[in-house]
């Protein structure tokens, strides 16, 4: 674990563990590489190089007031993989972090990365615009912003029950899990946050999307309260030049934790396919 100074001075947090191909890890908002805690224990005991950072403005990262944009974020992996030598990478993203990712491959990673994985991610976009009817009303995200710049703490810890589909009928509840969410949330700073909601939720990715042509797999639960399927994986796939998805049956947003041995198993598969 250790600090990266960036070129305009920001300093991003990271760790990276172990030795063989790298696999690095991208969080959504408004968390931190610790969300990944799940997926960095089993690839590094698999025989992986674990990466993963906390963004901008995120977790123990400078909390900075400028540059919580989409392609600050991706240009800030760049630096980051050309520090500590990636290559033949596979980037994984959840969330926002699947944006970052396909951001990167897309402008950045050429010649350094492998593969990408998008799970449960905001590609293509998430708004509805009139260019995309069938997107995510802006009323929605204004109402984000509103909480976040106001009611931060308690909106945090609300929005952790869609987030992990805690309020669906059978749902095993843990306050832990819960409280974990939070804890990272809280760690980051209010304006980033604030900035970030724009970032994941009006950058258009369908370009990105477009020009890779490393293989990409679309991981996304049907019953993602957070991040719809309809409007997101299910037609990301389609602009993709050789991606693949898989849908979970009544998976939620936050899969990678609470479904983490289907997630890890259908990701060590495609990382050795």
């Amino acid at each position: 674990m250790g600090k990266l100074k960036l070129k305009d001075g920001t300093e991003i947090y990271y760790k990276d563990w172990g030795t063989g191909q790298p696999l690095v890890f991208h969080h959504g908002w408004p968390l931190s590489s610790d969300d990944w805690d799940l997926q960095m224990i089993f690839f590094v005991n698999q025989g992986y190089r674990v990466i993963a950072h906390d963004r901008r403005g995120h977790g123990r990262s400078t909390q900075t007031a400028i540059g919580n944009d989409m392609d600050t974020y991706a240009s800030d992996v760049a630096e980051i993989a050309e520090a500590l030598d990636l290559k033949n990478a596979i980037h994984i993203g959840h969330s926002t972090g699947g944006g970052e990712v396909i951001r990167y491959a897309a402008k950045f990673g050429k010649g350094r990365i492998a593969k990408a994985v998008l799970i449960s991610a905001v590609t293509p976009i998430m708004v509805k615009t009139d260019h995309y009817p069938d997107g995510v009303p802006m009323q929605v995200f204004d109402e984000i912003r509103l909480n976040t710049a106001t009611n931060r703490t308690q909106y945090f810890r609300d929005f952790t029950t869609p987030f992990f589909g805690y309020n669906r009928k059978g749902a095993k509840v843990s306050q832990a899990v819960m409280d974990n969410w939070w804890r990272q949330g809280m760690m980051g700073g209010i304006k980033a946050h604030y900035d970030c909601i724009k970032a994941f939720s009006e950058t258009d990715f369908t370009e990105d999307l477009k020009s890779v042509d490393i293989p990409v797999l679309v991981m996304h639960g049907d019953d993602d309260q957070i991040v719809p399927i309809a409007s997101t994986a299910e037609i990301a796939v389609k602009l993709l030049k050789n991606g693949k998805l898989i849908s979970y049956p009544g998976f939620p947003h936050g899969m990678p934790t609470t479904e983490a041995d289907t997630i890890n198993k259908d990701l060590l598969d495609f990382i050795k396919s």
